[in-house]
């Protein structure tokens, strides 16, 4: 069995018992993100699997983004992800195998998750082969499975107390073929109703809450609720914002309209509030 299921504890670094594990498929490092954290794709023996750590103590390399974190912030936020993993079973949620502690901090071991990665650099989002654009051109059907798993997987996180915090297009890996969404990087999600102590919290512009802009301000379900509608609305629509365009039809889209209005009290109270009305409103294709 590959060291990286065997082991708890080695005083080694992450990274000689990541290669010496197996083939390694890919690494993503400063040049592929900026949150500092270093991660692995690996054949083993018996599986491929995706292996993320929190990086190095070293400074960044010279030309990378400085990272939001520095490397005990990231170990912090590792340890939060190994505590939604293990509080949440969902299909939908990327299923971590173990965990290993490594000379360099925690090593979180993965299932590679089946599918592509939504998400993609602001540069290649208008390329038409982009796993970005052919999932918002996909057929309605297909869309609107991944929308149910990513509603369904956030009613789970919400009855364990979890709030979404940097859920954006770059969370989705999406099985084109099959319409199977799996959620990766949930690792900034809070848990339980907390306050904004950042001013502007981890996350892309695109799919952000008001709140999350704002010192001070409540982030909540409702907060969830927000960044879920956008998400919907950004691909439901092929990336018009157009609700008349949205592939769910009219009575799915006036749900999405109020998951995403920016006064909070406007929204749905809960996630779960959202889901039974996406429900009751989505049509079948």
């Amino acid at each position: 069995m590959s060291d990286l299921l065997s082991l708890t504890r080695t005083e080694r670094s992450a990274e000689d018992v990541v290669r010496s594990a197996g083939e390694i498929l890919a690494r993503y490092d400063h040049l592929t993100q900026d949150s500092g954290n270093i991660s692995w794709l690996v054949r083993t023996e018996g599986a491929d699997l995706f292996v993320k750590t929190a990086g190095t103590q070293a400074p960044p390399p010279a030309g990378a983004a400085a990272p939001y974190l520095d490397h005990a912030g990231r170990v912090q936020l590792l340890r939060s992800a190994v505590e939604l993993a293990r509080s949440v079973e969902h299909p939908a949620l990327a299923r971590l195998r173990s965990v290993l502690e490594a000379a360099d901090g925690p090593v979180l071991i993965y299932e590679r998750a089946p599918g592509e990665l939504i998400g993609v650099p602001a540069a290649q989002r208008g390329d038409p082969t982009s796993p970005y654009r052919r999932f918002a051109a996909a057929d309605a059907e297909l869309r609107l499975t991944v929308f149910d798993q990513l509603l369904a997987s956030h009613v789970a996180l919400e009855s364990a107390g979890w709030v979404a915090c940097d859920l954006y297009d770059g969370c989705l890996m999406v099985d084109l073929s099959t319409g199977r969404l799996t959620l990766i990087d949930l690792d900034t999600y809070r848990r339980g109703t907390s306050t904004n102590d950042m001013g502007r919290v981890f996350g892309a512009t695109r799919f952000m809450a008001p709140e999350e802009f704002e010192l001070g301000a409540p982030l909540d379900a409702r907060t969830t609720v927000f960044t879920l509608g956008r998400l919907l609305r950004h691909f439901g629509t092929g990336l018009t914002e157009e609700l008349e365009h949205f592939c769910g039809g009219a009575a799915a889209a006036e749900v999405v309209d109020r998951a995403t209005r920016p006064a909070r009290a406007e929204r749905f109270g809960t996630v779960g509030e959202l889901a039974a009305a996406w429900r009751a409103n989505r049509r079948s294709v």
